[in-house]
């Protein structure tokens, strides 16, 4: 099967194509889960000026894309089905099926949200979709609630992305890192209001009570509530001592955090995947993740840890003296993600989704 992917984002000026796909993981690591099946595999990535490349088995072409454009190169390319990233480009892919037809488009969710404007437009532009996936279906409900999604588009279960982290000697990556506790938990996600980590703060602070060991290590990018936070942490004295803000940290490192850590924490509100519980699961680090769709789905329902309810310290706290008290096998964890979360594990969901939604058109078109 031939696979045409198509990112519309504009390329951030001054990048050029190695530099773009270190700048965005996810679209190199999406189509090469798709590959592992054995799909031959084709990026189309919105950029100002032409340029090719072929990495890791996966062709990539930077160009415009206006839907004439990006019709002819399906041709050229021999598509038999085209993957479009984000449900906010709805309308482009009903432009690319009315130039194209026969040709099945899938649509991935990537944090999207319900229009709220020209619903009877959205319902037109997503019925061109032969499919649309999710990471839980959940996500979809909201979009399916609003009818903007007509009761015949097949909708699939696939996480946003994978994760090339493994697991390592813990004590190692302790040696590296500088990350001790007992237990060791781990922070990885922006300080602001969705992430919520005041209310982190809050269920560590009333674990802590039980667990005197306990040492929360807590890395970010984008901190708006960061004043908040060193004044919630300088106020309480279960957390004075007990927290350290490592601050941003590169990409590469993140992997012996995972490694050094007995569990990751998450408290967020609203995730379409949850990068960060993803790469803890591609490590075998067990996870306390707040009770959303998405972090569901990636936990298996709460069997790589725990969950507990948005906004609730308390639960927060209860899960965290459950999951230290008996943290489930790392080794489980990662068997776990080998088998519902890993390259090998998305690029059969994706061949499986493909092969349905190309049936599912050919049917809507007699």
């Amino acid at each position: 099967m031939r696979v045409a992917q198509i990112n519309f984002v504009p390329a951030p000026a001054g990048l050029d194509p190695p530099q773009l796909l270190a700048r965005w993981p996810s679209l190199a690591d999406i189509a090469e889960a798709v590959a592992s099946a054995g799909a031959q595999v084709h990026v189309l990535q919105a950029a100002p000026a032409p340029a090719s490349l072929r990495l890791r088995g996966v062709d990539y072409r930077f160009d415009a894309t206006d839907p004439a454009r990006i019709a002819d190169w399906l041709d050229r390319i021999g598509a038999d089905v085209a993957h479009v990233h984000g449900l906010g480009y709805a309308a482009q892919a009903h432009a690319i099926a009315r130039l194209r037809p026969r040709l099945p488009i899938v649509l991935q969710d990537h944090a999207d949200r319900v229009p709220r404007w020209r619903r009877s437009r959205w319902r037109q532009w997503f019925d061109a979709a032969a499919g649309i996936a999710f990471t839980s279906l959940e996500l979809a409900r909201p979009f399916a609630d609003a009818g903007l999604f007509a009761p015949s588009t097949p909708l699939f279960a696939i996480a946003e992305s994978s994760s090339r982290f493994a697991p390592g000697d813990r004590a190692a990556a302790r040696g590296e890192t500088g990350l001790y506790g007992d237990p060791c938990v781990l922070w990885l996600g922006h300080l602001d209001a969705n992430k919520d980590p005041l209310c982190m703060l809050e269920g560590v602070a009333r674990a802590a009570e039980r667990l005197p060991g306990l040492r929360l290590w807590c890395a970010f990018a984008t901190a708006p509530l960061l004043a908040q936070v060193r004044a919630r942490i300088d106020a309480d004295a279960r957390l004075a001592g007990r927290v350290e803000l490592l601050g941003p940290v590169a990409h590469a490192r993140v992997q012996a955090l995972m490694r050094a850590a007995d569990l990751l924490v998450c408290a967020s509100r609203r995730e379409s995947c949850g990068y960060a519980a993803l790469e803890a699961l591609a490590c075998g680090t067990p996870t306390v993740l707040s009770d959303i769709a998405a972090f569901r789905a990636l936990s298996d329902g709460g069997r790589t840890g725990a969950l507990w309810p948005c906004g609730d310290a308390a639960a927060l706290a209860a899960a965290l003296l459950r999951v230290a008290a008996q943290p489930p096998p790392r080794a489980q964890v990662r068997a776990h993600f080998e088998q519902r979360l890993s390259f090998a594990a998305l690029g059969r969901d994706w061949a499986r989704a493909y092969a349905q939604a190309a049936q599912a058109h050919a049917g809507r078109r007699g």
